[in-house]
Protein backbone atom coordinates (compact mmCIF):
# COMPACT_ATOMS: atom_id res chain seq x y z
CA UNK A 1 0.00 0.00 0.00
CA UNK A 2 1.94 3.22 -1.28
CA UNK A 3 -0.86 6.33 -0.58
CA UNK A 4 0.95 6.64 2.71
CA UNK A 5 -1.47 5.58 4.96
CA UNK A 6 -0.54 4.38 8.24
CA UNK A 7 -2.95 3.89 11.17
CA UNK A 8 -1.40 4.31 14.74
CA UNK A 9 -1.70 1.62 17.32
CA UNK A 10 -2.45 3.65 20.28
CA UNK A 11 -2.45 2.53 24.03
CA UNK A 12 -2.63 3.70 27.45
CA UNK A 13 0.31 2.12 29.38
CA UNK A 14 0.75 1.56 33.36
CA UNK A 15 4.11 2.17 33.45
CA UNK A 16 7.23 3.41 31.78
CA UNK A 17 7.86 -0.96 31.90
CA UNK A 18 4.49 -1.23 30.22
CA UNK A 19 5.17 1.27 27.52
CA UNK A 20 8.55 -0.14 26.44
CA UNK A 21 6.32 -4.05 26.84
CA UNK A 22 3.45 -2.96 24.56
CA UNK A 23 6.07 -0.39 22.10
CA UNK A 24 8.01 -4.01 21.28
CA UNK A 25 4.64 -5.55 20.71
CA UNK A 26 3.60 -2.95 18.27
CA UNK A 27 2.33 -0.03 19.45
CA UNK A 28 3.51 3.19 18.04
CA UNK A 29 1.06 5.80 20.18
CA UNK A 30 0.84 5.89 23.88
CA UNK A 31 -1.43 8.43 26.25
CA UNK A 32 0.16 9.08 29.91
CA UNK A 33 -1.26 11.72 32.34
CA UNK A 34 -2.07 12.20 36.21
CA UNK A 35 -5.38 11.50 37.85
CA UNK A 36 -5.69 15.72 38.74
CA UNK A 37 -6.08 16.62 35.29
CA UNK A 38 -6.96 13.60 33.18
CA UNK A 39 -10.00 10.74 33.54
CA UNK A 40 -9.85 7.17 34.22
CA UNK A 41 -5.77 6.38 33.76
CA UNK A 42 -4.01 2.92 33.64
CA UNK A 43 -1.19 4.44 35.99
CA UNK A 44 -0.23 7.46 37.37
CA UNK A 45 2.53 9.79 35.52
CA UNK A 46 3.80 12.84 36.91
CA UNK A 47 5.39 15.10 34.77
CA UNK A 48 8.84 13.59 35.28
CA UNK A 49 7.41 10.41 34.20
CA UNK A 50 6.08 11.95 31.24
CA UNK A 51 9.32 13.34 30.56
CA UNK A 52 11.24 9.83 30.58
CA UNK A 53 8.17 8.52 28.39
CA UNK A 54 8.63 11.36 26.05
CA UNK A 55 12.69 10.43 25.70
CA UNK A 56 11.48 7.13 24.82
CA UNK A 57 8.60 7.78 22.16
CA UNK A 58 11.00 10.09 20.18
CA UNK A 59 13.78 7.45 20.51
CA UNK A 60 11.35 5.39 19.10
CA UNK A 61 9.37 8.02 16.52
CA UNK A 62 6.53 7.30 18.18
CA UNK A 63 3.21 9.52 19.49
CA UNK A 64 2.43 10.83 23.30
CA UNK A 65 -0.35 12.27 24.08
CA UNK A 66 -0.97 13.64 27.28
CA UNK A 67 -4.66 12.91 29.11
CA UNK A 68 -6.34 16.50 30.56
CA UNK A 69 -9.84 15.24 29.47
CA UNK A 70 -10.76 15.60 33.40
CA UNK A 71 -13.64 17.89 34.55
CA UNK A 72 -12.23 21.01 35.04
CA UNK A 73 -13.13 22.89 38.24
CA UNK A 74 -12.45 25.93 39.88
CA UNK A 75 -9.76 24.51 42.51
CA UNK A 76 -7.60 23.29 39.55
CA UNK A 77 -8.12 25.54 37.35
CA UNK A 78 -5.06 28.62 37.85
CA UNK A 79 -2.77 25.52 37.84
CA UNK A 80 -3.41 24.75 34.55
CA UNK A 81 -1.30 26.89 32.70
CA UNK A 82 1.81 25.37 34.41
CA UNK A 83 1.07 21.87 33.90
CA UNK A 84 0.38 22.59 30.22
CA UNK A 85 3.27 24.17 29.51
CA UNK A 86 4.94 21.32 31.75
CA UNK A 87 3.60 19.15 29.38
CA UNK A 88 5.46 20.63 26.51
CA UNK A 89 8.93 21.03 28.05
CA UNK A 90 8.42 17.26 28.82
CA UNK A 91 7.81 16.54 25.20
CA UNK A 92 4.18 15.45 24.48
CA UNK A 93 2.69 15.95 21.47
CA UNK A 94 -0.79 16.31 21.60
CA UNK A 95 -3.15 16.87 24.38
CA UNK A 96 -6.29 15.10 24.62
CA UNK A 97 -9.08 17.42 26.56
CA UNK A 98 -13.18 17.57 26.86
CA UNK A 99 -13.10 21.04 28.70
CA UNK A 100 -13.02 23.65 26.55
CA UNK A 101 -10.77 25.41 29.24
CA UNK A 102 -7.96 23.01 28.17
CA UNK A 103 -8.17 24.19 24.67
CA UNK A 104 -7.87 28.19 25.70
CA UNK A 105 -4.94 26.88 27.75
CA UNK A 106 -3.25 25.15 25.18
CA UNK A 107 -3.70 27.59 22.74
CA UNK A 108 -2.20 30.68 25.28
CA UNK A 109 0.51 28.52 26.94
CA UNK A 110 1.97 25.95 24.23
CA UNK A 111 0.15 26.58 20.73
CA UNK A 112 2.70 23.97 19.16
CA UNK A 113 0.91 21.08 20.70
CA UNK A 114 -1.84 19.63 19.20
CA UNK A 115 -5.92 19.10 20.84
CA UNK A 116 -7.27 15.59 20.64
CA UNK A 117 -11.34 16.28 21.60
CA UNK A 118 -12.39 13.27 23.34
CA UNK A 119 -16.13 14.32 25.07
CA UNK A 120 -16.93 10.47 25.93
CA UNK A 121 -20.33 10.65 24.88
CA UNK A 122 -20.48 13.77 23.18
CA UNK A 123 -18.54 13.04 19.82
CA UNK A 124 -21.38 11.36 18.35
CA UNK A 125 -21.22 13.41 14.49
CA UNK A 126 -19.31 15.21 12.23
CA UNK A 127 -20.67 19.17 12.28
CA UNK A 128 -19.48 18.98 16.05
CA UNK A 129 -16.24 18.10 15.65
CA UNK A 130 -15.97 20.04 12.63
CA UNK A 131 -16.81 23.07 15.76
CA UNK A 132 -13.90 21.86 17.65
CA UNK A 133 -11.55 21.63 14.89
CA UNK A 134 -12.56 25.00 13.72
CA UNK A 135 -10.79 25.97 17.23
CA UNK A 136 -7.56 24.14 17.06
CA UNK A 137 -8.31 20.61 17.54
CA UNK A 138 -6.57 18.29 15.24
CA UNK A 139 -8.31 15.04 16.03
CA UNK A 140 -11.40 14.00 17.71
CA UNK A 141 -12.15 10.66 19.80
CA UNK A 142 -15.46 9.27 18.53
CA UNK A 143 -17.92 8.07 21.28
CA UNK A 144 -18.01 4.34 21.60
CA UNK A 145 -21.50 4.21 21.30
CA UNK A 146 -21.34 5.08 17.03
CA UNK A 147 -22.13 2.11 14.90
CA UNK A 148 -19.64 1.44 11.84
CA UNK A 149 -21.90 3.33 9.82
CA UNK A 150 -21.90 6.54 11.56
CA UNK A 151 -18.23 5.95 12.31
CA UNK A 152 -17.75 5.87 8.39
CA UNK A 153 -20.05 8.97 8.06
CA UNK A 154 -17.87 10.87 10.37
CA UNK A 155 -14.24 10.17 8.74
CA UNK A 156 -15.65 11.30 5.29
CA UNK A 157 -17.26 14.49 6.49
CA UNK A 158 -14.03 15.38 8.76
CA UNK A 159 -10.60 16.72 7.70
CA UNK A 160 -9.78 16.17 11.52
CA UNK A 161 -7.97 13.23 12.52
CA UNK A 162 -10.87 10.09 13.92
CA UNK A 163 -9.74 7.61 16.53
CA UNK A 164 -11.63 4.70 17.24
CA UNK A 165 -11.31 2.21 20.06
CA UNK A 166 -11.15 -1.11 18.68
CA UNK A 167 -10.17 -3.39 22.06
CA UNK A 168 -11.28 -3.42 25.61
CA UNK A 169 -13.83 -2.13 28.88
CA UNK A 170 -15.45 0.98 27.95
CA UNK A 171 -16.62 3.22 30.87
CA UNK A 172 -20.72 2.79 31.31
CA UNK A 173 -21.43 5.13 34.15
CA UNK A 174 -19.32 7.92 36.31
CA UNK A 175 -20.04 10.06 38.83
CA UNK A 176 -17.70 12.61 40.63
CA UNK A 177 -18.83 11.19 44.32
CA UNK A 178 -17.48 8.60 46.02
CA UNK A 179 -20.12 6.04 45.98
CA UNK A 180 -19.01 3.11 46.32
CA UNK A 181 -17.18 4.07 50.19
CA UNK A 182 -20.76 5.47 50.69
CA UNK A 183 -22.52 2.39 49.45
CA UNK A 184 -20.06 0.10 51.68
CA UNK A 185 -20.28 2.30 54.30
CA UNK A 186 -23.97 1.86 54.47
CA UNK A 187 -24.07 -2.03 53.94
CA UNK A 188 -21.55 -1.99 56.98
CA UNK A 189 -24.03 -0.17 59.30
CA UNK A 190 -27.26 -1.67 58.47
CA UNK A 191 -25.90 -5.37 57.20
CA UNK A 192 -27.77 -5.39 53.75
CA UNK A 193 -26.42 -7.43 51.87
CA UNK A 194 -24.84 -6.29 48.70
CA UNK A 195 -25.33 -6.06 44.98
CA UNK A 196 -21.55 -6.08 44.71
CA UNK A 197 -19.61 -9.14 44.37
CA UNK A 198 -15.70 -9.55 45.09
CA UNK A 199 -12.93 -12.02 43.47
CA UNK A 200 -9.54 -10.62 44.85
CA UNK A 201 -7.06 -10.65 42.40
CA UNK A 202 -9.41 -10.34 39.00
CA UNK A 203 -8.99 -6.77 37.96
CA UNK A 204 -5.63 -5.89 40.34
CA UNK A 205 -6.58 -2.23 41.05
CA UNK A 206 -10.09 -2.70 40.96
CA UNK A 207 -9.88 -4.87 44.17
CA UNK A 208 -11.97 -7.31 41.97
CA UNK A 209 -14.84 -5.44 43.08
CA UNK A 210 -17.98 -6.15 40.44
CA UNK A 211 -22.14 -4.38 40.06
CA UNK A 212 -23.73 -7.70 39.27
CA UNK A 213 -27.66 -6.85 38.75
CA UNK A 214 -30.17 -9.50 39.81
CA UNK A 215 -31.99 -9.87 36.97
CA UNK A 216 -28.73 -10.38 34.83
CA UNK A 217 -26.21 -12.45 37.25
CA UNK A 218 -24.12 -13.42 34.39
CA UNK A 219 -23.07 -10.14 33.86
CA UNK A 220 -20.53 -8.20 35.62
CA UNK A 221 -19.70 -4.85 35.52
CA UNK A 222 -16.36 -3.26 37.07
CA UNK A 223 -16.39 -0.69 39.64
CA UNK A 224 -13.49 1.03 41.44
CA UNK A 225 -13.27 4.37 42.76
CA UNK A 226 -10.00 6.64 42.37
CA UNK A 227 -9.84 10.70 42.99
CA UNK A 228 -11.79 11.54 40.31
CA UNK A 229 -15.19 9.48 41.52
CA UNK A 230 -16.91 5.97 40.93
CA UNK A 231 -16.57 4.24 37.59
CA UNK A 232 -18.54 1.61 36.38
CA UNK A 233 -17.54 -0.02 33.56
CA UNK A 234 -19.04 -2.55 30.82
CA UNK A 235 -19.18 -6.35 31.38
CA UNK A 236 -17.49 -7.40 27.72
CA UNK A 237 -14.94 -6.04 26.06
CA UNK A 238 -14.82 -4.54 22.49
CA UNK A 239 -12.90 -6.44 19.98
CA UNK A 240 -12.91 -5.83 16.49
CA UNK A 241 -9.79 -7.78 15.32
CA UNK A 242 -12.14 -9.70 12.60
CA UNK A 243 -13.55 -6.73 11.56
CA UNK A 244 -10.90 -4.57 11.48
CA UNK A 245 -10.28 -4.17 8.01
CA UNK A 246 -13.66 -2.13 7.71
CA UNK A 247 -12.14 0.38 9.60
CA UNK A 248 -8.68 0.19 7.70
CA UNK A 249 -10.97 0.57 4.60
CA UNK A 250 -12.48 3.97 5.72
CA UNK A 251 -8.97 4.90 6.39
CA UNK A 252 -9.48 5.76 9.96
CA UNK A 253 -6.32 7.37 11.85
CA UNK A 254 -5.76 5.97 15.38
CA UNK A 255 -7.37 2.53 16.65
CA UNK A 256 -6.95 2.81 20.30
CA UNK A 257 -6.82 -0.31 22.74
CA UNK A 258 -8.16 0.13 26.23
CA UNK A 259 -6.31 -1.25 28.46
CA UNK A 260 -7.48 -0.13 31.98
CA UNK A 261 -8.05 -3.11 34.45
CA UNK A 262 -6.28 -5.57 32.29
CA UNK A 263 -2.75 -7.15 32.74
CA UNK A 264 0.78 -6.03 31.10
CA UNK A 265 0.95 -9.70 29.55
CA UNK A 266 -2.98 -9.52 28.50
CA UNK A 267 -2.36 -5.65 26.53
CA UNK A 268 0.77 -7.47 25.12
CA UNK A 269 -0.83 -10.05 23.19
CA UNK A 270 -3.58 -7.71 22.10
CA UNK A 271 -1.47 -5.42 20.83
CA UNK A 272 0.36 -7.87 18.89
CA UNK A 273 -2.67 -9.45 17.14
CA UNK A 274 -3.84 -6.00 16.24
CA UNK A 275 -0.20 -5.11 14.92
CA UNK A 276 -0.45 -8.04 12.84
CA UNK A 277 -3.40 -7.83 11.14
CA UNK A 278 -2.83 -3.91 10.53
CA UNK A 279 0.91 -4.98 8.70
CA UNK A 280 -1.25 -7.40 6.98
CA UNK A 281 -4.44 -5.66 5.76
CA UNK A 282 -1.57 -2.49 4.76
CA UNK A 283 1.02 -5.16 3.05
CA UNK A 284 -1.97 -6.21 0.51
CA UNK A 285 -5.48 -4.59 0.55
CA UNK A 286 -6.88 -6.26 -1.94
CA UNK A 287 -5.46 -9.61 -1.15
CA UNK A 288 -6.54 -9.22 2.48
CA UNK A 289 -8.63 -12.01 4.20
CA UNK A 290 -8.98 -12.60 8.00
CA UNK A 291 -7.82 -15.66 9.47
CA UNK A 292 -9.63 -17.16 12.61
CA UNK A 293 -6.26 -18.50 13.79
CA UNK A 294 -5.16 -14.62 14.17
CA UNK A 295 -7.65 -14.26 17.21
CA UNK A 296 -7.02 -17.57 19.14
CA UNK A 297 -3.91 -15.66 21.33
CA UNK A 298 -6.78 -13.24 22.21
CA UNK A 299 -9.08 -15.93 23.14
CA UNK A 300 -7.02 -18.12 25.39
CA UNK A 301 -5.89 -15.21 27.33
CA UNK A 302 -9.41 -13.71 27.50
CA UNK A 303 -11.27 -13.97 31.11
CA UNK A 304 -13.86 -16.37 29.97
CA UNK A 305 -16.03 -14.84 32.37
CA UNK A 306 -15.84 -11.27 30.11
CA UNK A 307 -17.42 -11.99 26.31
CA UNK A 308 -15.50 -10.80 23.50
CA UNK A 309 -17.97 -8.46 21.66
CA UNK A 310 -18.77 -5.88 18.54
CA UNK A 311 -19.68 -3.55 21.36
CA UNK A 312 -22.58 -0.85 19.44
CA UNK A 313 -20.40 -1.71 16.14
CA UNK A 314 -23.17 -3.67 14.16
CA UNK A 315 -25.85 -2.07 16.47
CA UNK A 316 -28.91 0.28 15.07
CA UNK A 317 -28.98 2.74 16.13
CA UNK A 318 -32.88 3.92 17.36
CA UNK A 319 -32.96 7.37 18.97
Amino acid sequence: MDNGYRPELLVMPSSLEEMRLLGAAGANAFTVGEARYGMRLAGEFDLKAVQHAAEYTRANNFKLYAAVNNLIDNETLPDLPAYIRGLAEAGVDAVIFGDPAVLMTVRSEAPQLELHWNAEMTSTNYATANYWGRRGAHRVVLARELNMEQVIEVKQHTELQVEVQVHGMTNIYHSKRSLLHSYLDHQAKSGIESELKEEPGSFGQTGGLFLVETERPEERYPIYEDSNGTHIMSSDDICMLENLHELLEAGIDSFKIEGILKTPAYNETVVRAYRYVIDKYLKDPAGYQFQDEWLEPIREIQDPKRELSFGFFYKEQVY
